[in-house]
This record gives C-alpha cells, sequence and structure tokens, in this order.
C-alpha cells in the first residue's frame, strides 16, 4: 500500500470509469461534454477543431450535430488517441497528428486559416493515460516511469530524475506542482537515485511518501510531485498558451473558443488570456484620447465558468477539478 488512509481523493480522480473503450482498451469520459459541445457550435455547416482528440468524446458529438457541409478536424499528440480516431469513418472528419500548440498550422493546411467557427480544447492528462500503467502517469499502478504524451518523442521521466540536478528538481516540483516541500522532495530524490535507479512509479512514490512531512488529507503526498512531472516533462503549460494565441488567430469573427482545464495552473491561464484579449490594448500613453473601438478588443467573455454538476461528478469522479471557460472572437 502507498498510503494510510483507507480512502484516498487520488483513488477516485485515478480510478477506471465507464465510457468508450479506444484503441488502448481503456474507457474514457469525456466531461462536461454537452454544455462543451453545446458552446461550440454556432453554425452546423461551420468548421470546427477539437484540439485534444483523446478517445473522441467530444469530437464524437460534435460531428452528430453537424450538417452534411460541416467540417471538424481533430488534433492529438498520443499514438494511442491517434489509432482511436481511425474508428471514425465520416468524410467531414480529419485527423491531425501533432501538438494542439499548433492548431493554427493545422487549420491553414487544410485551407481554414482565420475561419474556424470554434475551437475545442480539453487540456491535461486523459484517463486511458492514467489508467495504463505502461505510460507512467499514475502511482496507483505500478509501471515504468514515462509521463510522456507522446511516448516516441522527448525525455521520460526516468531519465529526467537520472540526469536532473537538485535545485531545477525542485523548481519544477514548486511551479508545476505547487509543492511545499519541494526542495525536501529533491532532495530525497537525488539521495536515493545514488543508491538505485528511479524506474517505477511506485518507487518514485515510496520516496516521495517517506521525506513529506505533512500529508494533505485524502491526498496522497506522491500527487503534486507527478503532476509536475508531467506538466514539465510534456510542457503542458507552454502548449496551452501557444495553442490559445493559435486559437485566437484561426478563429473567424464571432467563433468560439471553448476551454476545458482540471487544475488551477491550467485555468488560471486561460482565464488570464480571456480577460487579457477582451480588455484590448490597455498599455497606451496616459491621456491619449481613444475611442473604445480603437482598443482592438479580440474576444468577449461568453457567460461565467462552468463547472460539472453533481450527477456527472458522481458519474465520473474525475470530473470534478474541471473547469470550462468561453469566449466568442470579436469582429
Amino acid at each position: 500500500m502507498l498510503h494510510r488512509d483507507p480512502v484516498f481523493r487520488d483513488q477516485a480522480l485515478q480510478a477506471p470509469e465507464a465510457g468508450a473503450a479506444g484503441a488502448s482498451g481503456y474507457g474514457h469520459t469525456s466531461v462536461l461534454l454537452d454544455g462543451a459541445v453545446d458552446a461550440l457550435i454556432q453554425s452546423p455547416s461551420g468548421a470546427y477543431l477539437d484540439g485534444t482528440f483523446g478517445r473522441g468524446g467530444h469530437s464524437r458529438l460534435i460531428l452528430s450535430k453537424l450538417s452534411p457541409g460541416g467540417r471538424l478536424l481533430a488534433v492529438d499528440r498520443d499514438p494511442a488517441a491517434l489509432a482511436a480516431a481511425q474508428e471514425i469513418d465520416d468524410p467531414r472528419f480529419t485527423i491531425c497528428p501533432g501538438v494542439f500548440a499548433e492548431l493554427d498550422q493545422h487549420a491553414a493546411l487544410h485551407g481554414l486559416a482565420g475561419e474556424l467557427s470554434g475551437v475545442l480544447l480539453d487540456v491535461g492528462v486523459s484517463s486511458p493515460q492514467l489508467d495504463d500503467p505502461a505510460r507512467g502517469f499514475s502511482f496507483l499502478r505500478d509501471g515504468p516511469l514515462d509521463m510522456r504524451m507522446d511516448p516516441q518523442s522527448g525525455v521520460g521521466a526516468a531519465e529526467w530524475l537520472a540526469r536532473t540536478g537538485e535545485q531545477e528538481m525542485a523548481r519544477v516540483f514548486k511551479v508545476y506542482g505547487e509543492e511545499r516541500f519541494a526542495k525536501r522532495i529533491a532532495r530525497a530524490i537525488v539521495s536515493a537515485r545514488q543508491e538505485t535507479p528511479i524506474a517505477r512509479t511506485h518507487q518514485l512514490a515510496e520516496i516521495v511518501k517517506a521525506a513529506h512531512p505533512a500529508w494533505e488529507k485524502g491526498k496522497h503526498p506522491a500527487t503534486r510531485v507527478f503532476q509536475a512531472i508531467r506538466i514539465h516533462l510534456n510542457e503542458e503549460l507552454e502548449q496551452l498558451e501557444r495553442a490559445l494565441e493559435a486559437a485566437l488567430q484561426s478563429l473567424a469573427p464571432g467563433g468560439r473558443l471553448v476551454v476545458i482545464s482540471f487544475h488551477s495552473l491550467e485555468d488560471r491561464l486561460v482565464k488570464r488570456f480571456i480577460r487579457d484579449q477582451a480588455r484590448g490594448d490597455t498599455h497606451l500613453p496616459r491621456g491619449m484620447p481613444i475611442r473604445e473601438d480603437q482598443l482592438n478588443k479580440r474576444l468577449k467573455p461568453i457567460g461565467k465558468a462552468m463547472r460539472p454538476g453533481d450527477r456527472e461528478v458522481d458519474a465520473n469522479p474525475r470530473a470534478r477539478s474541471a473547469v470550462m471557460r468561453v469566449a466568442e472572437k470579436l469582429a
């Protein structure tokens, strides 16, 4: 056992859930499915982009609401997700291998630069990635430490832990995991790797557990460290920041941007982006007379942030932390 308490919140968040099984065989339930698609689609004949295909829950619902003239591009960098996308046999659908940070390039390649009616981003790690021990995302199932969304590129978690200095490791834990005891945990990892390589998820979780002096109630002490490593290795926040700007460039006037995020770092980034684009050019010389239409406002927030209801959380515990924000591109 990796924990003292009989029930940890992380078990609910990382346990298998009901839903369609993709090519990997691991089920997935799309969060805020109906609300996201309803907010996204304003024209059934429009062209849309799903920046995070996953196992296609959102994409399939989008296609069901499009007219014969509608189009949907979907992007994903996970080979398992790309394999699952091959199950969709629909001439209106195109799967694009790659990162959603480059969604503007995908749109341009298909003749849709500045013409998208909507962009949907469901960011973060997916259920099949968490549930597959071979991917190394979760400490609840022992497996090789990897954590890459695209296992064929970049550096895996085991290699990163083996070669990263204590100071940099602590920085990653602090910035991306908001871990209060980042320095202490980094020191313990560096000490442990001198004895034996850290190559397994349970192995890392045990090291963190032993080094962590104050556990949060209902949360495994390794939760923030695993989150931090995953975000850092996959450049998730940097990718999201680029994707937001790329989406804005790719949308047609009146097009919708819908973003579902799952932790505070992501949501703060999305909230700030929409707020700044809604304000327009604020860095102007003091006293300069300027009309409202000269502020170059690019987005208009649509409604308030949406969270899943109790029924959805009961059916899918991983939905608990989800936040959806919607904005519309101005002319």
